[in-house]
């Protein structure tokens, strides 16, 4: 070492060669650039420069990382973390003894995500053809968003295995609820449907959609690149299953409603037809049927006909189905009685101009022949001895010119024009169903005033609560309460039993209503009634095997304009069964027949027996009437007047 620093010295102190060429050689210490002096303010610039950029970027840290962190939290969750939604059970649809009207059940959606699509022609043409749809609409389908698209939802468990059978990369399949409905077609304007996101649309799926939807929950995951979730985290969110809503409807009745009015419509070449059965003790709805109907799982080719609600949503013209409701006016304020005779004369009247009358001559009639002929006459009669706002109370004291409080979506008030505005022949019209409307619905309520000795019960589409809206015990008070009307009845609260004998065990207990007319006042009527259903009457094919009946005929030309048709007509029967011990009220409406015969005791009223003896027996009510000397007639009957 020591002789490589020696060699080292000799070197550096051998002196070098001057040339032209040689460049003057400067140490670094003796630089001028460094002797040279700074200017102060560079300096502090340059601090000050550097030192703002520090700031800056603290700045911008504390911004993103503690004031301001919610979006880039929220970016980097995007990436790992999902929300897996889910969905709750819709309630189920129960009728009155727990049969299935409409229920959830599990059902595949597919949908894909175009971009990711790896498919041969093959399998879209194979695809198109599971999915019921050209191939060219789905090649739409899947150009609309590369992202996401739905192929179809809640498809057949068939479907969703050709599908995947398939193996197409892109195509997925997601777990939903679909709704049936057993009762399909005969309960189908009661009950109502969905829309594909599983929202009520009409019926009872739309009257209480917050009762059934319930409320969907949530769970947060982490998922790993290929989709799988590997940790939850966050509170998970339980779904609520919507609750179930039982309705007053029994299953069986409801089908043998709607059997009997299809093969009424189908046998009298009709437009549509409805049945309208509520049970008079309890105040529910036992059957609501409408023709033309629909299928509510299969509404592809639905129309207007089909989905209306006819028994709820349609008004018509009474016709004679107003006649003891004009009748009842008469008697309550005593000025008649059943036995009064009245003279029809020549089945003719004429009032200010325009003429009343019959379809044949029927002579002198009692009161209680006026309402077993139907006669016109004799009702204007009676009319013309009240005043307009008499028969105004009493018609709307039963419902008439106001909407039901049934809850159901749909449901209209008719028409029942203020009493002020009425000239003389409209009051006359009035008093045997010209001139106002209403639904079959009212006018089955309606005749509740008859089935129950003169109270008018408020009718529910949801099943009652034992006990709920039962009778309490009579007092000498009278037995419900009573409408302010401006007519003096003849009702009198000490002629009801003051301790009426207790129902049996196994009986319904009558619900309370809004006292409208008078106990003898309703059984004289309900008597009337039954003689329009026997030997003379207008609907002896009303008679049902087994019970007693009675009930009323109505026909009536349909309007067109600003008159009427002479060739549509809508033929009604309106009644009650047991006549001994009413607990049903059926009514019928069958639209424009067309095969011969119109008259509601020729149409409406064989469809009345029929319903009227299956429900009794449905409901174990006993009959009334030795069967062995029952003859049910065939005859056509007593020709009504409309």
């Amino acid at each position: 070492m020591s002789r490589l620093a020696d060699l080292w010295r000799r070197v550096a102190r051998r002196p070098r060669k001057q040339g032209p060429a040689a460049m003057p050689t400067m140490r670094y210490a003796t630089s001028p650039l460094l002797a040279s002096r700074t200017p102060v303010w560079r300096v502090k610039f340059l601090i000050g420069a550097i030192g703002l950029g520090f700031a800056v970027l603290i700045g911008r840290a504390a911004w993103i990382q503690i004031i301001h962190n919610d979006f880039f939290q929220q970016q980097g969750a995007n990436r790992y973390e999902r929300r897996i939604e889910l969905q709750a059970n819709r309630g189920r649809i129960l009728d009155r003894n727990g049969e299935l009207l409409a229920s959830s059940v599990p059902a595949p959606s597919l949908w894909a995500i175009p971009k990711d699509l790896k498919a041969t022609p093959e399998q879209v043409r194979e695809l198109a053809r599971l999915l019921k749809m050209p191939p060219a609409d789905l090649q739409k389908r899947l150009k609309s968003n590369p992202n996401f698209v739905w192929l179809r939802r809640k498809v057949d468990d068939e479907v969703a295995q050709s599908v995947a059978a398939l193996k197409i990369k892109g195509v997925y399949e997601l777990r939903e609820w679909k709704r049936q409905y057993p009762e399909g077609e005969a309960a189908a304007h009661v009950v109502g449907f969905t829309n594909i996101e599983d929202e009520g649309q009409e019926g009872i799926e739309l009257a209480y959609q917050n009762q059934l939807a319930g409320r969907d929950g949530s769970r947060h995951v982490i998922k790993d690149r290929l989709g799988r979730a590997v940790e939850s985290v966050g509170e998970l969110v339980p779904a609520e299953n919507g609750q179930a809503v039982q309705l007053s409807l029994d299953a069986k009745i409801q089908f043998y409603a709607y059997q009997s009015i299809r093969d009424a419509v189908k046998a009298h070449k009709a437009k549509a037809g409805s049945v309208v059965v509520l049970d008079a003790v309890r105040g529910e709805v036992l059957a609501l049927a409408n023709v033309p109907s629909y299928t509510p799982e299969d509404r592809r080719n639905l129309t207007g006909a089909q989905l209306r609600n006819r028994a709820l949503t349609d008004t018509f013209e009474p016709g004679s189905t107003m006649k003891p409701i004009t009748v009842a006016l008469a008697l309550e304020t005593r000025r008649v009685r059943p036995t009064t005779v009245l003279d029809t004369a020549a089945g003719r009247l004429t009032i200010d101009g325009s003429t009343i009358s019959d379809t044949h001559p029927k002579g002198d009639l009692t009161v209680a022949q006026v309402i077993q002929k139907s006669s016109n006459v004799g009702t204007a009669r009676l009319a013309l001895q009240m005043q307009p706002r008499e028969m105004w109370e009493m018609f709307s004291s039963v419902g008439l010119g106001k909407k039901p409080q049934l809850g159901f979506p749909g449901a209209v008030s008719g028409r029942l024009r203020p009493y002020k505005s009425w000239r003389r022949i409209e009051q006359v019209t009035m008093s045997y169903g010209y001139g106002l409307s209403s639904s079959l619905f009212q006018i089955a309520q309606a005749y509740s005033i008859f089935a129950t000795d003169g109270e008018l019960i408020p009718m529910s589409m949801i099943k009652r609560d034992q006990g709920e809206g039962e009778r309490p015990p009579l007092t000498a008070e009278g037995d419900g309460p009573r409408p302010t009307l401006a007519f003096k009845t003849a009702f009198r609260p000490e002629a009801v039993a003051s301790h009426p004998a207790p129902a049996a065990q196994d009986e319904p207990v009558q619900v309370r209503g809004a006292r409208v007319i008078s106990p003898e006042t309703a059984r004289a009527v309900r008597e009337m009634l039954q003689l329009s259903t026997g030997p003379g009457g207008t609907a002896p094919r009303a008679q049902a095997l087994g019970y007693s009946v009675g009930g009323k005929t109505g026909t009536a030309h349909k309007q067109e304009g600003r008159g009427y048709a002479s060739n549509k007509y809508r033929s009604w029967f309106v009644g009650i069964a047991p006549i001994s011990k009413p607990r049903i009220i059926v009514a019928v409406m069958v639209d424009e027949p067309s095969n011969g015969q119109y008259y509601g005791g020729l149409v409406a009223a064989p469809v009345f027996s029929q319903v009227v003896q299956q429900t009794l027996n449905r409901l174990g009510v006993l009959p009334d009437i030795e069967v062995q000397s029952q003859i049910i007639s065939t005859e056509p009957g007593e020709v009504e007047s409309f």
